[in-house]
């Protein structure tokens, strides 16, 4: 996962309808010697690879379930097939490995995760705006300035500020998810005995947060617990503890903020250590202590049928369970930023780019980015907002624009998603994105953190002690270096 809202645990399918025949043609391709595509002489530059094959690798998220449930639009504008492959995020990685340091371009289009993919594998990718650049072909729709500024610089951009590796695809932002007819019903008594507005904003602190999950624990028998959280012993605990050290202004690295927009092979010392982040540390023990006691076994996955089934009042998770949320109960959640630290709000975005693979040859790389200008294109973007197959939500600031997804943030609404849309256009500002570091080795720190935060949850070791054995971790593993 990198961070994974509801689409990667309901059905781990590896392949989708039509891609088992997809793999056959990816294996067989291989095996022989490899030809570029064919260039047709033709004034239309949507139809000049028409009659040609490409090929997607994806983790199996929202907006490739919607694209490949309907890839129709996208074959009679080009005539190119497109064979879609799904996997598990780890396995897309070592799949797209082995492909790119074999020099192949079995798979021409990549779903290039920041931290599995772009970071580790950045030199093995095409630098997009050399076929944004180019007159033969069609220009990308709204420019790069369509695109949400952070959402580009996250999941697009390793190292050089100006190169672009990936167009940004999906973007999965963790949010403070409430069951607003509880906190409507409740809001005099809860303002009077806590002193303050309950209702949930990036105005409300941790703190206050704390004590609104104590009161739902005591004062009503509606829910089980006030809050739930993501603390299972895995990449879901980073994930939810993140928020909460971004807020207190701890950070994983100096420059946080840089490395996680651009990213870096050398992160330097690691900051764990910090009196911020034991601050932040501290404070996350207490919060879980008077948790549900299951979101020590919960992950994205555990957690959203809790809130949807009545047992938990409110609950940080990724914006893309809102479908879910209106589903299993409708009209009754708000959405809002996260809760603010002595800092900041901070808000954890899991967003991911598709790039193209550097081994292309050079038409298969024209049509590739084909698929890449329509995958990503305002229309296609709706277009996944309404599918029942999958949805996500728009990477552009043009399809939040449209009068049909401003208004789609108003109950009731024909794409659910879209109510999240104030918090998380909130969410993606500068001074409230939360960014893990885009490091190669970022999947071997994350384990080291998920793990030291899990011995601290169980009572085997203080807050300080934990964020201090972390960062040694962490810098001997990042001593290491990295060699793509």
């Amino acid at each position: 996962m990198t961070r994974a809202p509801q689409w990667r645990g309901l059905s781990r399918r590896s392949v989708l309808a039509g891609a088992l025949a997809g793999g056959a043609a990816l294996a067989l391709s291989a095996c022989g010697t490899r030809q570029d595509a064919v260039r047709l002489a033709t004034d239309d530059r949507w139809k000049q690879f028409a009659g040609t094959t490409i090929n997607l690798v994806s983790e199996n998220t929202a907006p490739t379930e919607a694209i490949a449930a309907n890839l129709r639009p996208f074959t009679e504008l080009t005539g190119i097939k497109v064979n879609i492959l799904m996997l598990e995020l780890t396995a897309l990685a070592q799949k797209v490995a082995l492909d790119l340091a074999g020099g192949e371009s079995q798979y021409h289009v990549i779903y290039a995760d920041p931290y599995q993919v772009l970071a580790p594998y950045s030199k093995g990718l095409v630098d997009l705006r050399e076929l944004a650049s180019r007159p033969d072909l069609p220009q990308l729709p709204g420019g790069w300035g369509d695109f949400i500024p952070t959402q580009l610089d996250a999941t697009g951009r390793f190292g050089d500020h100006d190169k672009v590796f990936a167009v940004p695809y999906d973007c999965p932002t963790m949010i403070w998810q409430y069951r607003a007819d509880l906190f409507e019903k409740h809001h005099d008594r809860m303002a009077d005995d806590l002193g303050f507005d309950p209702t949930p904003s990036a105005e409300r602190t941790w703190e206050e947060y704390f004590r609104i999950a104590k009161w739902f624990n005591e004062k009503t028998d509606d829910v089980q617990y006030g809050a739930g959280h993501q603390a299972k012993q895995h990449d879901s605990l980073m994930c939810d503890f993140s928020n909460v050290l971004w807020s207190y202004g701890g950070d994983y690295f100096d420059n946080g903020k840089e490395i996680g927009l651009y990213g870096t092979t050398d992160p330097g010392a690691c900051r764990l250590n910090s009196d911020a982040a034991i601050e932040a540390a501290e404070f996350y023990q207490r919060l879980i202590s008077i948790s549900d006691p299951s979101s020590k076994t919960w992950d994205w996955n555990g957690l959203a049928p809790a809130l949807q089934s009545g047992r938990i009042a409110m609950s940080p998770n990724w914006h893309e369970y809102a479908a879910a949320n209106e589903q299993a109960m409708p009209g009754k959640f708000g959405y809002a930023p996260m809760p603010r630290g002595p800092v900041r709000s901070a808000n954890h975005f899991g967003g991911t780019g598709i790039g193209i693979n550097a081994n292309t040859l050079p038409n298969e790389r024209a049509a590739a980015w084909l698929f890449v200008l329509w995958a990503t294109s305002p229309e296609t973007q709706l277009s996944n907002l309404k599918s029942e197959a999958g949805g996500g939500t728009p990477t552009r600031q043009s399809v939040y624009d449209m009068p049909e997804v401003k208004a789609a943030e108003h109950r009731p609404s024909a794409m659910p998603n879209i109510l999240t849309a104030p918090a998380v256009s909130q969410a993606w500002e500068a001074d409230k994105i939360g960014l893990r570091p885009k490091i190669p080795m970022w999947n071997e720190c994350d384990t080291a953190i998920y793990t030291q935060l899990s011995k601290m949850l169980a009572g085997d070791a203080s807050p300080a002690d934990t964020m201090r054995e972390t960062a040694k971790r962490i810098d001997r593993i990042t001593a290491r270096g990295w060699a793509a």
